[in-house]
């Protein structure tokens, strides 16, 4: 055991490119490398592991499916407010052509908040 200890002590005093060098003579008197070795996966395991990742959604469509006739006025307003710079007429027109987009590419919260205030005025709303 003190053969070792000393032999632990020697190795601790070398450099950085002397221990570099160490590990190439070793590796060619030995026949071995010293590269990390790579974990071989089980059969089953592989197959798992070729199945593509799920990506995670970042962009929603806020389609406006209906609205009741009785609510039009209320969804124009709301549709305006989402859309900022929407004129009356395009709005109008949007709610009345039913199912429509309303909010294109937009991220969660933005399609949420839209999803919300067109179900408080009583459209039916779906996030696609």
């Amino acid at each position: 055991m003190a053969d070792i200890a000393a032999l632990v002590d020697q190795l601790g005093k070398l450099t950085v490119i002397e221990a570099a060098d160490l590990v190439k003579q070793l590796e060619t008197a030995w026949g071995v490398t010293a590269a990390a070795p790579v974990a071989m996966a089980a059969p089953g395991a592989a197959a798992g592991a070729a199945a593509p990742v799920a990506e995670v959604k970042t962009s929603f469509d806020v389609i406006l499916v209906s609205v009741p006739a009785d609510k039009k006025i209320s969804a124009i307003k709301a549709v305006r407010e989402i859309k900022a710079g929407l004129g009356l007429a395009d709005a109008k027109a949007l709610v009345e052509g039913a199912p429509k987009p309303v909010l294109e590419g937009a991220n969660k919260a933005d399609s949420d908040a839209a999803k919300k205030k067109l179900e408080d005025v009583g459209a039916k709303v779906e996030i696609k």
